[in-house]
């Protein structure tokens, strides 16, 4: 009998690139990072690359850190002038 794996659920941090695409952050899985030419396909990539790291945590009996389980973190960037600072 196959033994079902808990779903986790990571924040990953998609950063646009100047050349174009996206490079993919899991702060959670430090050394996780991938890239794609769209959002659709950076999400994607990210999906696999977060799925191989940890699989290669777990051969290696490393600790598999905890996911988001409920509500999703949103982010954004808010462009401030503080005074003083030219």
């Amino acid at each position: 009998m196959r033994r079902q794996s808990k779903v986790r659920s990571y924040q990953v941090n998609l950063v646009p690139e100047v050349a174009g695409g996206f490079t993919v952050i899991v702060p959670a899985l430090p050394g996780c990072i991938s890239f794609g030419e769209s959002v659709e396909e950076a999400t994607r990539n990210a999906r696999e690359a977060m799925e191989l790291h940890l699989e290669n945590l777990a051969a290696h009996k490393q600790p598999i850190p905890g996911g988001h389980e409920t509500l999703p973190i949103l982010s954004t960037l808010i462009a401030v002038t503080p005074a003083n600072v030219r």
